[in-house]
């Protein structure tokens, strides 16, 4: 189990400084460097350790895997769906503990410098097995034995017509359509297609008490998100409900209101007062518990994204609720 840094030289990208402590909200840091030096390609998405209040990663993973390890213990083996700057790896090694994990997403560049941060950053007291490739969802890790206890997938969702934009600059809300594969008619009304992909995929690689953790922007109701689950031949559970300010309000609200025009959706939004008051007070735990009445509680603020487009263009503050989603073999 080799924990030092690959052969090869330094991969392209922006180079970036993170304190580990401060970035996940953990203290000491055991498993991994406490101060990771990475590269994020230029079309991986960048973390911000300067707010992390502002990243996804610290805000909504890091607590439902605080869940996980308060549940069940340390876990052995981690995998990522759409790594990264593969900073959601060294996550998973940190907070549960794993020994072995997997790492993919879909561009060369992007795999070569998440593989390279992950055993850069790694400690020699912990040694972990690393397996990173790129290519589509998670076959890019077949043919090599590989089961693991804990899948994290945090995938996009607006399908992009253009391919070649896609090559040129990465966004982290977009994938390239078609699909081969049968989607059931919610999942493709809802964007929730290459996620239903992903938990079919995962059926291959999950162990015999393994799940599937899907962090996904709340912005369809609940029950497509558990039934995302049940038809993929898994039994749904929330870790979590909570929410968060809609960042680059002017690209991605143009996107899903335009979305809205074509028949898809509704896809719902909020004032971010009403998020606010609603949310107050309740731990990540509870909120996973009481997501469905906490959704039935917000329905008389719900907006849909052509609303939301609106509002935002007034002046007003909009964000969307978040949902962890865990699916395990039944």
């Amino acid at each position: 189990m080799a924990t030092q840094a690959p052969a090869h030289s330094v991969p392209a990208g922006t180079p970036l400084t993170i304190d580990a402590a401060h970035y996940l909200g953990v203290s000491p840091i055991r498993h991994v460097k406490p101060e990771w030096r990475i590269i994020v390609a230029e079309r991986a998405f960048r973390p911000n350790p300067e707010n992390p209040q502002a990243d996804w990663l610290p805000t909504v993973v890091v607590p439902a895997l605080k869940l996980i390890v308060e549940d069940r213990g340390p876990v052995k083996s981690f995998a990522s769906i759409g790594a990264g700057a593969g900073v959601d790896i060294l996550t998973g090694i940190e907070i549960l503990g794993a020994t072995v994990v997997g790492a993919t997403d879909v561009f060369p560049d992007i795999t070569e410098a998440a593989e390279w941060n992950i055993r850069q950053n790694l400690s020699n007291e912990h040694p972990v097995d690393v397996h990173v490739n790129h290519g589509d969802l998670l076959t890019p890790l077949q043919g090599r034995g590989l089961s693991f206890d804990v899948i994290y997938e945090n995938l996009p969702n607006i399908p992009i017509d253009n391919a070649n934009a896609l090559e040129e600059k990465r966004k982290s809300s977009n994938f390239v359509p078609p699909r081969t594969e049968k989607i059931p008619q919610f999942a493709h009304d809802h964007l929730l297609a290459l996620h239903y992909v992903a938990l079919k995929q995962s059926l291959e690689f999950l162990s015999a008490d393994g799940f599937v953790i899907s962090t996904l922007g709340g912005r369809v109701p609940l029950e497509y998100l558990s039934r995302l689950a049940v038809e993929s031949g898994l039994t749904p559970d929330f870790l979590s409900y909570s929410w968060k300010l809609q960042a680059l309000g002017e690209e991605v609200l143009p996107s899903y209101a335009e979305l809205e025009t074509r028949g898809l959706g509704p896809f719902y939004y909020y004032p971010v007062e009403a998020l606010e008051k609603t949310f107050n007070g309740i731990s990540t735990r509870d909120s996973g518990v009481r997501a469905i009445e906490i959704e039935k509680e917000l329905l008389p603020y719900r907006i849909t994204a052509t609303q939301a487009w609106q509002a935002y263009q007034a002046g007003q503050r909009i964000g969307h609720t978040v949902a962890v989603l865990k699916s395990a073999r039944r």
